[in-house]
Parts: structure tokens; sequence; C-alpha cells
């Protein structure tokens, strides 16, 4: 991203913002609720306008990007309508789609690749299970199982340990090493590292929506150890972050 800017409401959320990641980079986006974290990684896809400035996808515009099999994105919550029942196997294996041709059935390859991602999140023993009987936890793993079975280059991942269990975390952990190892992107949105740490070499930390860190990831944890904090509490007043924009070089 050059120069991004997100205005909400006529509001600055993000504002100047450089940035680029690189293949193979672990990159964790941090700061304090209101920096503007979820709006830069959104930013950086396409899915919030920008108001100035630009990003990349490998090379392309968002509006003109086409290879989203590249880019697995597992956002903060499954979102689950109406009232018929999916199972989990159907939620995985939708994250085959972007690698699927139009009006191609569904065929062995897509198949593996979902039992594959299941067993990567210890879920395939329930892959016939709803999805609603699971806890937050497990949906967690369930969007991840789902970024994993299109086998992308690039994951992006909004807060993906928040209100999961210290199992799911670490199980996260795991998995995300393991990508690491194979050369995969990761870039991810957290209010504190926990478990990831080990595996983050680069965090990129927001205040008031700008870069204000953009470096080794702090070895403290929590938000009192940010760079750029400035012991913001409850009582004061709390300044909106904003946008960013991303590019992977391909």
């Amino acid at each position: 991203m050059n120069g991004g800017q997100v205005d909400l409401d006529r509001r600055p959320v993000l504002r100047g913002i450089d940035l680029s990641v690189e293949p193979g980079e672990a990159v964790a986006v941090l700061g304090a609720n209101g920096s503007g974290k979820s709006t830069l990684v959104r930013a950086l896809l396409g899915l919030v306008p920008l108001s100035a400035g630009r990003t990349l996808l490998y090379g392309r515009p968002p509006a003109r990007f086409r290879e989203w099999w590249r880019i697995g994105y597992v956002p903060q919550r499954l979102s689950v309508g109406g009232g018929v029942p999916t199972t989990i196997r159907e939620v995985v294996a939708s994250g085959r789609i972007s690698r699927q041709r139009r009006l191609r059935p569904t065929g062995a390859a897509d198949r593996e690749a979902t039992m594959r991602a299941l067993e990567t999140v210890g879920l395939a023993h329930r892959a016939g299970d709803p999805v609603q009987a699971l806890s937050g936890g497990q949906q967690q793993r369930v969007l991840i199982a789902r970024a994993l079975a299109g086998e992308p280059d690039t994951f992006v991942m909004d807060e993906p340990t928040a209100g999961v269990d210290s199992e799911s975390q670490h199980l996260l952990a795991e998995t995300l090493s393991l990508l690491v190892e194979q050369g995969k992107t990761v870039l991810l949105v957290a209010h504190e590292l926990g478990p990831l740490e080990s595996l983050i070499t680069r965090a990129v930390v927001l205040r008031h929506g700008s870069v204000c860190h953009d470096g080794p990831p702090p070895r403290a944890v929590g938000t009192h150890a940010l760079p750029g904090h400035d012991h913001v509490h409850p009582h004061a007043a709390q300044v909106p972050a904003g946008p960013l924009d991303w590019r992977p070089t391909s």
C-alpha cells in the first residue's frame, strides 16, 4: 500500500499508510482497540474503499485482481445465515470455490483438500456435524480450515485468536508455523500475540490510524508494551485510527 487513507463517515481512520509484505513473511498488525487494524486488512483486500493512495495485490488493484485463490482470508467470526443447518464439511469445502472453474463439479482433489484442512485443525471427526453446534473457538478453526482448503499463497487473518480458547490458540500457532515453514505468507491482526509470538517475524503497530512501528515484534505482551502506546484508559477519549493498504510482492 502506498499513501493509503481511509475515511469512514468523513472521519479519517487510516492515513498515510505505506506498507509492503514480502512473500514468506509472517507479519502481525498490532495496536489498541480502535487503532484501525481490521480496517487496514480489509482495505488491503479491497473490502473497504480508499479515499487516497492505492493498494495492490500481487501487482494489481483489487478491482482487477482475478487470482483470488492465492489469498485465504479468515474473518473475525463465522456468519451462518438462515435456518438450514450447514455442515462443517460444507463450510470448509467452500474454500475450494476460487480454484474451481465455472460449472465444474467438485472433484477428488477438492474433497482431499477439504479433508486435509479438517485434519489440520482437528475437526475431521466432526465433518458431518452442523457448524452451528460448535463453540466460538471451534468455529474459528472452521474458518481457518476453509482458508487452508483453498491452498493459497497468502493467509490474511483478522484477529484469529480473539475470544478463542487456549487450546485453539495453540493449535492455530502450530498450524501457522507449518505454513511459514512451507514458505507461505501470513498477515494477521492481533491485539497481542500470545502463542503466536514465536512465529511472527515482523510487527506493524498502528496508533491513531498511522504506523508508529514497523520492525521486530515487541517482546512484552499486552497493549501497554506496544511502541507508541500513550496509556489511554477507558475514562479517556479514544482517538479513532485510519486506513491501510498492502501489497504482497509477486
